[in-house]
């Protein structure tokens, strides 16, 4: 993880980098992205929980609340603690004008350019940005907002064109980059950039991977081959019969299935390796196992050992075999995995 903050920190120049950690650091554990990142200029979680965590692990820096206070109540809390929150609905505002904290806050106003998801309107930034710079409660002031395409061919100038021609006036600091933006529009690099899944070794592109960005994977998932089966031509193997021989094979039984957080959708040929070599899997994903087509692995047996992903399969790769995101699977990891961290 700290390979892939370096790469951030190399895309981004002289901007600031928020390392996105919610959600239990995309599966990988808050304590240890906390050490992973500690080179970060701050960072950013989802709610008040995360960044009291974050606290009490000694992190000095700045963190950012990115859905920014859920009630009134938090507004003290964010005092003391010394967070900086986004601020981007009206009632927000209001909690900080009735009851401003005894310490001023950062705060990041955001506004909305077009995902339509949180912010304020555009077309309203004067009486946002002039009602916020009046409050007590707010010492320095920050602009935000979210790319909806940045991943996509549609890119971010239709939004980040007219969020800096509304809001460059104020001349104030600003963030919009998220991975995908910082890895590919350096003009939206701002003040602050918020990479999130590139810090965990993931590509953020349909059409680039991991590798192609300098990017290394954080997590890999391991199991091992506890059975293998003989399928002759027209025998099936698993729930469904999904899957059915055309010709002798060996198939190996893995334990690992969709309640440790690995796809049930992954259809028959989704990468995996066994013993180092790449193969497919076989078949419905079931709770706790999978099967694998041994037909070109001879070596492989009972024991051996089965990457799901990490440094022979991309998560990426299994996430689109399966019909969804690498987001998706790295946060799914089921508690009862057992993690093992290695330098």
């Amino acid at each position: 993880m700290a390979h892939n903050l370096r790469a951030a920190r190399r895309y981004a120049g002289s901007a600031s980098v928020f390392a996105v950690v919610k959600a239990n650091a995309y599966g990988h554990g808050l304590s240890r992205a906390r050490r992973a990142f500690a080179a970060a200029d701050g960072f950013a979680v989802l709610t008040l929980e995360e960044a009291a965590n974050l606290r009490q692990m000694g992190v000095e820096q700045p963190i950012l609340l990115l859905e920014g206070i859920f009630s009134p109540d938090e507004v003290a809390a964010c005092a003391e603690l010394g967070l900086w929150p986004v601020l981007h609905h009206s009632a927000q505002l209001d909690w900080l004008e009735r009851a401003p904290p005894s310490r001023p806050l950062t705060v990041f106003l955001k506004f909305d350019s077009g995902m339509h998801r949180l912010g304020f309107p555009l077309a309203g930034h004067r009486e946002i940005v002039q009602r916020v710079r009046q409050m007590r409660g707010v010492a320095d002031l920050n602009l935000m907002t979210h790319f909806a395409q940045a991943d996509e061919p549609a890119g971010v100038d239709w939004q980040l064109r007219p969020f800096l021609a509304e809001l460059a006036a104020y001349g104030l600091p600003w963030s919009s980059a998220n991975s995908a933006a910082l890895l590919r529009y350096p003009e939206s690099l701002g003040d602050w950039v918020r990479p999130g899944i590139m810090l965990y070794g993931s590509s953020p592109f349909a059409d680039q991977t991991a590798s192609d960005l300098g990017l290394r994977p954080a997590m890999r998932l391991e199991s091992e081959v506890i059975a293998v089966q003989t399928l002759q031509p027209g025998e099936g193997v698993g729930y469904g019969q999904l899957f059915r021989a055309e010709r002798t094979t060996r198939v190996g039984v893995v334990a690992c299935g969709y309640a440790d957080g690995y796809p049930r959708l992954a259809p028959t040929g989704t990468p995996i390796a066994v013993c180092g070599q790449t193969t497919r899997t076989l078949g419905r994903v079931s709770m706790d196992m999978l099967c694998v087509d041994l037909s070109d692995c001879p070596q492989a047996g009972l024991g051996s050992p089965v990457e799901l992903w990490g440094e022979a399969v991309p998560v990426d790769a299994v996430a689109a075999a399966a019909g969804t995101i690498s987001y998706e699977l790295l946060c799914a990891l089921a508690a009862r995995v057992p993690v093992e961290e290695i330098d």
